[in-house]
């Protein structure tokens, strides 16, 4: 016959058998009821289509995870069974945790970008011009680390003029994400034209910082423009999205950002020779135009006016001696033809016999404007008898 034993034996026994047996366990599901607890545990249901089992990962473990669960993601867990005997129950002590399918930093990548997308952070209308000819620079990288080394090489011999300052800051690493973060805020208060933020290559865990919402936030919230230059070409991190600018390296960040003064040089001869050309051309086209106001006020001056007036005056007064000289010949001509008009009508000269002027009222009139009662004179050249008409008879 068995003997008896208590509940809490059994649960005991219980316990020790299946955290013996299922002691280091991976096991694939579909997450429900997901509750992050106040105190940094998680707790949620895995399940199948036809059951289901209680997890915990406790704070320790949750915060070693770079994505958020989410109710309804395929997962893969690893832990091992735990027992609370108080209850008699079971679950699955979580120890870490992977999406299904894909990396688990790829996903909190993803998560991230979606998070910041939607709050405005990759605006391309935000996006601060970085300015043509900088004369301040703030790096923000690992002063050990082989990109600020290239940095400044690429700095001296493409701009020397340019004055760097570095924030040294970790990189990589747990705290490296508040650090870079913190970096960033002082960068951006000491009055500098760019801020370039970056580190040289790596695994995606090594560049991982550059991917926190704490780094992307303090590059968001700057007011000088900056440059994300963050592992190798083929790296594309959060940093990358919210800047103002992605550089594929730090030394091509750069290159970007600072002007060659090669290039400058050669600008600048061309310059000159352009603006040389152009005053010769400009200076000649002057002397030409010079000279021909000189020349049309040469042409316009007052002893030119003098000469052209002169021989003007004489052709004038040529025109007017002829003019005169024909009308005076033919006033001569008609004061002549008067001249015999009056010697022909002088009275003087009319004198016949039984003819003489007859007048009335100062008017020479004929014999037959006179009137019965009329007073006239009858003149000659010699003598005036003032008469009155007694009789009018006409002749036929």
């Amino acid at each position: 016959m068995l003997k008896a034993i208590t509940v809490s034996t059994l649960n005991n026994q219980i316990k020790s058998l299946l955290e013996a047996h299922f002691l280091n366990i991976l096991v694939k599901g579909e997450v429900s009821r997901v509750t992050y607890h106040s105190s940094g545990h998680l707790y949620f249901t895995l399940k199948d289509k036809n059951s289901g089992i209680s997890v915990v990962m406790f704070k320790g473990n949750n915060q070693k995870l770079k994505f958020r669960v989410e109710e309804g993601m395929e997962v893969i867990i690893s832990g091992g069974i735990s027992v609370y005997t108080p209850r008699g129950s079971y679950q699955i002590n979580c120890s870490s945790l992977e999406p299904a399918g894909e990396g688990a930093l790829a996903l909190a990548y993803e998560q991230l970008k979606a998070k910041l997308e939607e709050k405005g952070y990759f605006d391309k209308n935000i996006k601060k011009a970085l300015p043509k000819f900088p004369k301040h620079i703030a790096v923000v990288t690992s002063k050990t680390g082989a990109a600020i080394s290239d940095m400044l090489n690429v700095a001296n011999k493409r701009w020397p003029l340019i004055k760097i300052t570095l924030f040294d800051t970790l990189v990589q690493g747990k705290d490296a994400g508040s650090l870079i973060a913190n970096s960033i805020s002082l960068a951006d208060k000491i009055g500098a034209d760019v801020i370039i933020v970056g580190r040289g290559g790596g695994s995606l865990e090594d560049l991982w910082a550059f991917n926190e919402e704490v780094v992307a936030k303090a590059i968001y919230e700057a007011l000088t423009p900056i440059v994300s230059a963050v592992g190798h070409e083929i790296d594309f991190l959060i940093s990358d999205e919210v800047a103002d600018l992605r550089a594929p390296t730090p030394s091509a960040a750069i290159e970007l950002v600072l002007p060659d003064i090669s290039e400058i040089l050669i600008y600048l001869d061309s310059i000159t020779s352009s603006y040389n050309t152009y005053m010769k051309k400009t200076l000649e086209n002057k002397s030409r135009e010079l000279q021909h106001q000189k020349e049309l006020l040469k042409r316009n001056s007052f002893e030119e006016r003098a000469l052209f007036y002169k021989d003007e005056i004489k052709s004038i007064i040529k025109n007017y001696q002829n003019f005169f000289l024909l009308s005076l010949n033919q006033k001569e001509g008609k004061l002549k033809q008067l001249l015999d008009a009056y010697s022909l009508n002088n009275p003087s000269k009319k004198d016949k016999t039984g003819y003489a002027q007859i007048s009335k009222n100062g008017d020479i009139i004929t014999l037959d404007e006179l009137n019965i009662g009329d007073t006239f004179s009858s003149q000659n050249s010699k003598v005036e008898i003032t008469s009155k008409v007694l009789e009018k008879r006409e002749l036929k």
